[in-house]
């Protein structure tokens, strides 16, 4: 299977020059040249398989050049019981007939974002060999909070790649923070931005098209490549989630074979939801991927109008890994309803010069076919967490408590009784303030006795890799502004 550039159709290339490139040097995301199948009788073969073949069988799929034993000695690396907390790696909790909660929190930094960056570095590194790249990788990735963590944490130490992470000075959670600047690992660093993730984001994709930077890299060893969801890597590891879910509710009953579901997803960068998308073409019964933003509402009002306008407050919110204002792999989704990479390139032109693009009526209407949405601000997503851990003893982090807010308002409106599925994106544990207002206690502790002040109140344990970050010693420091990335980068790498 080729990939090619979402902004140029002409391009193609492997799997494995996809993956180390990362973004296209036109600026464009690598996508598939086409959307495989799921075979008949795929999904009642999966449902009794564990979570690791499931990853095997569907990123098989996509990735010729690669054996099933080398993707299996991957996933069973990447999600084995030194990594994941639970053998069911990505386990389905039943709050309620036909409610259902994704839990993708269990791996090593206690978010989603791990169920792709625990494989990532598998597929960047048999990449690197298969394409026969002897230069280092310089991993640049800018983070909204949970990526930067699993980022670091998936290639620490990871021979013949270094990486950066950049987030935003003041648009992370305290523990989210703590768990960057406090990491360990010979080839890593982290960066705070003065500025906001799209900041952090615009930033890094300017490096990845500066070709005198690139080249001056180049003649010291290096190449720019990213773990970001821009990167296809990251994508395709989280197509396996939503197909793993539909086979764990088939076999304890909760569904029939062929039963249609809803997802709804919490999502800033549209990554996540993507991967949905992707599910859905391939096949997977899925009625409609419910878009659940916070106050940053821009993808709600696309969705609703067609228009796609930046220009408006950006707000920092309880639910910072959403606060995103340029969703990127929006990208990707343009091209595949459109098929045309001239569109899209229209869009990002007039993305980037007036901070908005307008689709046309066909587009909207068959985005709107598969695609509902909401909204919701911080008091609504701390009613919510009081409410279902009231009513369920279920806690919820801040933005699965928006996607729960946003899966009501949406039943409520349209009466569709279809099984959800809410995809649940983070620990309670690594929000523990916001998630104690939630729950009436209004004096949260300083660092990280908080995590221990939210085990006490709610009689749950908190995850080991949060309870561990007490006492661990902060290594970076570094603050940049926006315009100062590049320098970052070249300091980073000397």
């Amino acid at each position: 299977m080729q990939y090619l550039s979402t902004r140029d159709h002409t391009l193609r290339f492997s799997a494995s020059q996809a993956i180390v490139q990362g973004l296209s040097r036109d600026g464009g995301l690598f996508l598939p040249e086409s959307v495989p199948a799921l075979k008949p009788g795929m999904l009642e073969a999966l449902s009794v398989l564990p979570y690791t073949e499931r990853a095997v069988r569907v990123m098989k799929l996509f990735l010729d050049e690669f054996s099933e034993n080398e993707l299996r000695e991957y996933a069973e690396k990447a999600y084995g019981s030194l990594k994941f907390d639970t053998p069911a790696v990505a386990p389905v909790t039943t709050l309620e007939p036909g409610l259902h909660v994704l839990e993708l929190w269990h791996g090593p930094t206690c978010a989603f974002k791990d169920m792709a960056l625990q494989m990532l570095p598998y597929l960047l590194t048999a990449s690197l060999q298969k394409t026969g790249e002897e230069k280092t990788a310089c991993i640049l990735v800018a983070t909204s909070g949970d990526t930067g963590k699993a980022a670091l944490e998936g290639f620490r130490d990871v021979e013949h790649t270094k990486i950066l992470v950049f987030y935003p000075k003041d648009g992370v959670s305290d523990i989210q923070k703590l768990q960057m600047v406090t990491q360990e690992g010979r080839n890593v660093g982290v960066e705070a931005v003065v500025g906001n993730f799209d900041d952090a984001q615009t930033g890094v994709k300017r490096i990845f098209s500066d070709s005198a930077l690139r080249k001056e890299l180049a003649d010291k060893g290096y190449f720019l490549s990213s773990a970001n969801s821009i990167n296809w890597g990251r994508v395709l590891p989280q197509i396996v989630y939503y197909i793993s879910a539909y086979c764990d509710l088939l076999s304890s009953g909760g569904i029939r074979n062929g039963e249609t579901v809803n997802f709804c997803v919490p999502t800033g960068n549209f990554g996540n939801i993507l991967a949905g998308y992707y599910a859905k073409r391939m096949g997977l019964p899925v009625g409609r991927l419910i878009c659940a933003s916070n106050a940053n509402n821009v993808l709600t009002e696309f969705i609703e109008t067609g228009v796609y306008d930046r220009n408006r407050p950006f707000y920092t919110t309880t639910s910072p890994s959403m606060d995103i204002l340029i969703s990127s792999n929006l990208e990707r989704l343009l091209y595949m309803v459109s098929q045309s990479d001239e569109k899209v390139r229209g869009y990002m032109k007039s993305l980037r010069e007036t901070g908005r693009y307008e689709v046309s009526e066909d587009i909207r209407r068959e985005i709107q076919a598969v695609f509902a949405c909401g909204c919701c601000d911080d008091e609504g997503t701390a009613s919510t967490i009081g409410r279902v851990f009231a009513e369920k003893a279920y806690l919820l982090d801040t933005h699965t408590a928006v996607a729960c807010t946003v899966l009501r308002q949406y039943r409520e409106k349209t009466q569709d009784r279809t099984p959800a599925i809410v995809v649940s994106t983070a620990s309670p544990f690594k929000f523990c303030s916001s998630v104690l207002h939630a729950l009436g206690e209004n004096r949260p502790e300083a660092g990280t006795a908080v995590i221990g002040q939210l085990a006490k109140k709610t009689g749950l344990t908190a995850p080991v890799p949060l309870a561990s970050l007490a006492g661990k010693s902060v290594r970076f420091t570094g603050v940049a502004e926006k315009e100062d990335m590049a320098r970052a980068v070249a300091e980073f790498l000397k």
